[in-house]
């Protein structure tokens, strides 16, 4: 049996950031880093956006070289999966060893979600964007004049229509509720991102339910819930994710839509600990999760900080990014349970749109406007809340509401 101070369970970004934090502030104990694919920690975020579109090459991705974890006495187990933990003994199972712990993180990420296999959800021709491998596997469909449709107007399916907008194939989003970006913005920055997919020539149907996709070996369409079919070459699901916790339930784990840990990142057992997607841990008077590359280097540092005694809570100071076309969007803050927004026209048609809560700011999100995105991050993280009236007044300086 081969003994470790930390094993970390999920080579991606959080589980990496772990590693290399534990490293930085002198732990000098054995670490393992386990990750199930076979590459070493990469970031995610550039595969929807520049890697799909041939724009950036793999080794781009890699986070560290392969040779940063030998150097500093990081064992990675790379394309090997855990199959068992055992909390009370402090061991686990990967591939035929067993591993003993001291610590154990767990940042075992999340599943992207497909319709049900009764449906066609796992027809070939139908796709998911989380890994390399999804990458690779979809990419070739990528050609000039064929049809895609991506199901799920969130952030990941407006990625990829853009992507395959700009490869000139013909483009069908649809979403099922009554807008896209129903659930994680105002309606204010869908009808942008709505109208800047329309001047791309891609057709969104809002409000609109699936029964199923068409095709016996391989995806030809999507059939709405009215009858009609449209036709595909191939379907993309961007339909969220589910996060992996079932090696932690199977360890009699806590799990609440996710890993469930206190402040400091420690799980419901006391030698155990989770960060990244998988995790949700308290924020003001709520349980949450967040997807997102900050909050999975964040708390993973964190957690690393209080494997080594911080006795450091952890509190999110989320921010988030998607590029579609020339626009790029930066979103500062979480804007669950805005009850007003504003909006402020910035130079050369940027945009910003301003959250408040019980007149308080709460988030924003900027469009092609980095300016708005720093002064919003900066007011959010001080508690300070200008005047909506202020805030939507260009000719009030965006630097003067920090003087508020």
């Amino acid at each position: 049996m081969t003994n470790y101070g930390v094993i970390i369970v999920g080579a991606g970004q959080a589980g990496c950031s772990a590693a290399v934090k534990l490293r930085n502030l002198g732990y000098d104990k054995p670490i393992a880093l386990i990750g199930e694919e076979a590459h070493p920690p990469y970031q995610r975020p550039p595969l929807s956006k520049a890697y799909l579109l041939g724009a950036l090459p793999r080794d781009r991705l890699f986070l560290r070289p392969e040779s940063f974890f030998d150097e500093h006495q990081i064992d990675l187990h790379l394309n090997q999966q855990v199959t068992e933990i055992s909390a009370d003994n402090q061991t686990l199972v990967c591939g035929d060893q067993t591993l003993a712990f001291e610590h154990l993180v767990l940042a075992t990420g999340s599943t992207p979600n497909r319709l049900p296999e009764s449906i066609g959800g796992t027809l070939p021709g139908t796709y998911t964007i989380r890994g390399i491998a999804d990458i690779d596997a979809i990419a070739p469909e990528f050609k000039q004049g064929r049809k895609i449709v991506i199901i799920g107007g969130g952030y990941i399916g407006l990625e990829v229509a853009a992507v395959a907008a700009k490869l000139d194939l013909e483009v069908t989003l649809i979403e099922a509720a009554p807008r896209i970006l129903q659930r994680v913005a105002a309606p204010e920055t869908a009808q942008y991102f709505r109208e800047l997919h329309d001047a791309n020539n891609v057709c969104i149907l809002e409000d609109t339910k699936i029964a199923r996709v068409t095709g016996v070996e391989r995806a030809d369409g999507v059939e709405l819930a009215n009858g009609e079919v449209i036709p595909a070459d191939f379907v993309v699901f961007g339909i969220g994710i589910t996060p992996n916790t079932a090696l932690a339930e199977a360890a009699g784990v806590d799990v609440e839509n996710g890993i469930k840990t206190d402040t400091w990142g420690r799980t419901s057992h006391p030698c155990i600990w989770a960060a990244g997607d998988c995790a949700t841990f308290p924020q003001g008077d709520a349980q949450i999760r967040l997807e997102s590359v900050g909050n999975a280097i964040d708390q993973a540092e964190a957690v690393a900080e209080n494997i080594m005694g911080a006795t450091k809570p952890y509190e999110a100071k989320p921010w988030f990014w998607s590029d579609q076309y020339h626009v790029k969007l930066q979103i500062a803050g979480l804007n669950a349970g805005y009850d007003q927004v504003v909006s402020r026209e910035g130079e050369d048609g940027s945009t910003s749109v301003w959250y408040y809560r019980d007149a308080q700011l709460i988030a924003a999100d900027a469009m092609n406007d980095p300016r708005a995105y720093m002064v919003a991050k900066r007011l959010i993280e001080s508690g300070k809340s200008p005047h909506p009236q202020m805030v939507a007044d260009t000719a009030t300086d965006l630097k003067s509401l920090l003087k508020v």
